[in-house]
């Protein structure tokens, strides 16, 4: 497995990763056209201090995480999501993942970064906690962060 940088050539694997696991598998009502971000990667995420990332195995996308650059030395960490084949210890992808995001949030002199996420991805919320991430009320979130309609739950983490 690899973590790398997402290239414009990963956009279609990248959108038949995440659609299904947010509408089958979680029963999430949301379209492609609800989240426009996928389909402009570049313009949307890999601006200022942001950056989108690929897992891959065998050239296939397995994982995606991004972090989207809200000002104030503040991100918000966006599109996280595991194939169900390549999550859990075996493979380690989602903590890859998230260890090369934080790396990277360093690096580029950000100091926080907020999460929003729905009350189903229990195993989500449990991986978040247990890597430093707090649960926090929405109020507390800063006014630039990128609410979405189905997060109803948020966390924020010190870099």
């Amino acid at each position: 497995m690899e973590i790398r940088t997402f290239e414009p050539t990963d956009t279609q694997q990248v959108v038949q990763l995440i659609l299904p696991i947010q509408t089958e598998e979680f029963g999430i009502p949301i379209t492609l056209e609800d989240q426009p971000d996928l389909l402009d990667i570049p313009h949307f995420y890999q601006q200022q201090k942001g950056n989108f990332w690929v897992a891959t195995a065998e050239g296939q996308v397995v994982g995606t995480l991004a972090l989207l650059d809200i000002g104030n030395q503040q991100g918000a960490l966006r599109k996280m999501f595991v194939h169900p084949d390549f999550r859990g210890k075996p493979h380690g992808s989602a903590q890859k993942l998230l260890d090369g995001l934080l790396d990277w949030a360093r690096t580029q002199g950000l100091t926080e970064i907020f999460l929003g996420t729905t009350a189903k991805y229990l195993a989500a919320h449990r991986f978040y906690e247990k890597n430093g991430f707090v649960q926090i009320e929405p109020d507390a979130l800063p006014a630039a962060f990128p609410r979405m309609q189905v997060d109803t739950r948020f966390y924020q983490i010190r870099v």
